[in-house]
């Protein structure tokens, strides 16, 4: 008589999109000796076995760190570089841009709330691209090269940093957009591979706002990550949001340029962006623009010389001015790039002023392809 076979479930240690972590030791704790400390992100998580640390995607499995989100993309797209937003960094290129579920932080006005506060195995999903897989599917589609976006790729860190490998040695570049909550360690680790980053702030880095509105105690290690990514070489824009009523304080915004100014320089393309009403804060009305206006003129005070207005698209201030002659040396609208002024040395044709653009003008059009 002929046996049935049955087909075993792989265990979960044993899917493809489950991996032993990176960046962990094992800790005694209460007496036991089965703990883990996760040492990827600045909350440095101790996590019990069978549970989740504060991103949902990293879990103590039999006194071992795994993460649970290994290539299970949430998202894929070719989008402009100028959408991250990186306005010096290889302008007018097409980036592949990737994303999972999960993040370590817990924003209440998150405009991908539906992915990044996806959390624990209940709430996962995705489609499982290798590594190889998706390096090949950025060199098919002319892709300049890969940024890793959408939510907080700090906690998809084990695939970002493999496919970072794969993509350098097919001279594609590697960016980032994230919180800024990663610990020096990680910034070591990837650090040879990653080539330029824009660093979230909300509120200016308020810390009872970050407290309040995104249950993060405290909002210093962001800047000892940025001191490290200069320390690496990486190129640094900064972001930050800001929210009305709550995160849209002069002085706030004045120190946080002052600190950039000081620390990344005076060159360091910093943008104000609009808050628009979200996910648990959709009481609130968009940002004013005056407002903007107002603290993009404070952060210019300070001494920044690019400072730019994002999510106001047709604004003066999406555009490049020459910090010498004040010419219009880059126009732009949204995240395409109109005219282009600039001599191949990345030089003001009127004044000479050289200005901090990595990279060549790809003469991109703006353009969105999702693949996923």
């Amino acid at each position: 008589m002929q046996e049935l076979s049955v087909k075993r479930s792989p265990k979960l240690t044993e899917r493809p999109h489950v991996r032993e972590a990176m960046l962990w030791e094992r800790v005694e704790y209460g007496g036991r000796k089965d703990f883990v400390r996760c040492d990827l992100c600045s909350r440095r998580c101790i996590i019990a076995p069978g549970k989740y640390g504060v991103c949902g995607v990293r879990r103590n499995i039999d006194g071992k760190l795994y993460t649970l989100v290994y290539g299970l993309l949430t998202a894929m797209n070719i989008d402009p570089i100028e959408k991250k937003p990186l306005f010096h960094f290889e302008p007018g290129s097409g980036v592949l841009s990737i994303s999972t579920v999960g993040c370590n932080f817990f924003c209440m006005f998150c405009q991908n709330w539906e992915i990044s506060q996806s959390r624990l195995e209940r709430g996962l999903y995705g489609h499982y691209v290798s590594p190889e897989e998706l390096v090949e599917k950025a060199l098919s589609y002319g892709a300049d090269g890969i940024a890793y976006t959408y939510n907080e790729p700090t906690i998809f860190f084990e695939y970002m940093y493999d496919v970072a490998r794969l993509a350098k040695k097919h001279n594609l570049y590697n960016v980032m957009v994230t919180n800024g909550y990663m610990t020096p360690e990680a910034i070591k680790l990837i650090g040879p591979y990653m080539d330029g980053v824009t660093v979230d702030f909300k509120g200016s880095g308020n810390r009872e706002f970050y407290r309040r509105f995104m249950f993060v105690p405290d909002p210093s290690p962001i800047f000892d990550a940025l001191l490290e990514m200069k320390r690496q070489g990486w190129f640094i824009e900064i972001t930050d949001l800001i929210v009305p009523r709550y995160g849209d304080s002069e002085d706030d915004l004045r120190k946080l340029a002052a600190w950039v100014v000081e620390n990344l320089g005076a060159e360091t393309p910093f943008h104000l962006l609009r808050f628009h009403p979200y996910y648990r804060l959709d009481n609130l009305p968009p940002t004013p623009l005056e407002t903007l206006e107002k603290l993009a003129a404070a952060a210019r005070d300070e001494g920044l010389r690019h400072v730019y207005l994002g999510n106001v698209w047709g604004h003066p201030l999406e555009s490049t001015y020459c910090p010498r002659c004040g010419y219009m040396v880059v126009e732009r609208r949204g995240f395409s790039i109109l005219a282009w002024r600039l001599s191949k040395n990345n030089e003001c044709p009127r004044c000479g002023y050289r200005l901090n653009i990595r990279g060549r003008f790809h003469g991109g059009s703006g353009s969105i392809i999702p693949l996923l």
